[in-house]
């Protein structure tokens, strides 16, 4: 059996001055550190093209078989995401909704950014889909940053928010190795 841990990290916003890309980009970061021998994958949206779901012809996208490997290989899964109009960004329920079953009895963490401070449960909704649905498994320690978090250019000044994403990355390691070594 191959111990060697895989993980991934999903940026799903499209707005190229996107903070929950910083935020992604600095778990992925974490990951690397602390991952020691560990492989650890980048997927973002803005440079992958995928269809919106229609429950047909999207899943013969080009793109589409590349993108399910990358999650299906993954022991565990950090997915970034902007929170706009109190709920979950629709690129991340496209790709849950594109890749289906790849996300079965994942280890997934969620990093959300939002404008304000009053829609922290947002990602709940796609949290419990990927329970029910797929048998993931949520690290319930979200990490959800508003506007104050980061400065004008968008880099992170909250020192706090940082070392919740460095919290959430030890904590998607522990949990997903755990689990490959109780396999």
């Amino acid at each position: 059996m191959n111990m060697k841990s895989n993980f991934l990290v999903v940026s799903t916003s499209l707005n190229q001055d996107s903070k929950s890309r910083v935020m992604a980009k600095i778990a992925c970061d974490s990951l690397k550190k602390l991952g020691a021998e560990a492989e650890v994958n980048w997927l973002d949206l803005q440079e992958v093209e995928l269809p919106i779901c229609d429950g047909g012809r999207a899943y013969e996208h080009p793109n589409l078989p590349a993108v399910k490997e990358l999650i299906e290989k993954a022991d565990g899964i950090i997915v970034a995401i902007p929170i706009y109009n109190y709920a979950s960004g629709a690129m991340a329920k496209n790709l849950i909704e594109l890749t289906g079953r790849a996300w079965t009895e994942k280890t997934v963490g969620f990093l959300c950014a939002a404008g304000g401070r009053s829609s922290y449960m947002s990602v709940m909704g796609l949290a419990n889909s990927l329970m029910l649905d797929f048998r993931s498994l949520i690290i319930p320690s979200f990490v959800y940053a508003d506007g104050n978090a980061f400065d004008d250019a968008g880099g992170i000044t909250d020192e706090a928010v940082r070392a919740r994403i460095e919290k959430l990355s030890s904590e998607l390691i522990r949990i997903s190795n755990s689990l490959k070594r109780a396999a």
